[in-house]
């Protein structure tokens, strides 16, 4: 399986890189992961120029034949035992690459939610897109976990 996260900007905080690496290499036991960082654009433009030009960006990265996962405040709200047989399902019956995608501060553009086979809502709340990559990275985690039936913190 291959797992691919495409995020819009960088993180330059150390905590953040290290939790980000950890999970990395927890998650290179179960598959291949690969993260893409797009550059986030300046917002000295309109929100929905900003929102296109990082779509844009965006859509040139998602590999082909990949089931596309936003993370959309839209999206459906799952808790860990779903997550794990939604991955479990899209790997068994639909591709073994899936693609993850986080967008910048404002969101992510239109032709990135065209392209989603699904949208994934993490919580109403909003969180800085440095900790959304962890989260999310966590939670891939904990569902090759429970699909493998190994203990994992509850």
């Amino acid at each position: 399986m291959k797992i691919t996260i495409i995020t819009v900007g960088s993180i330059k905080e150390k905590f953040f890189l290290d939790a980000i690496k950890e999970y990395a290499k927890r998650i290179s036991r179960f598959a291949t992961l690969d993260i893409i960082e797009v550059q986030d654009e300046s917002n000295n433009r309109d929100e929905k120029s900003v929102k296109q030009i990082e779509g844009e960006r965006i859509i040139k990265k998602i590999p082909n034949s990949s089931y596309v996962i936003c993370c959309d405040l839209k999206g459906k709200m799952l808790d860990s035992i779903e997550l794990a047989k939604e991955i479990d399902e899209i790997y068994n019956y639909k591709s073994s690459n899936i693609t993850f995608i986080i967008g910048g501060s404002l969101g992510l553009s239109k032709c990135v939610i065209d392209q989603a086979d699904f949208l994934l809502c993490f919580s109403k709340m909003t969180f800085p897109h440095q900790l959304m990559r962890v989260i999310l990275l966590e939670q891939i985690y904990r569902a090759f976990k429970i699909n493998n039936n190994e203990t994992y913190h509850k």
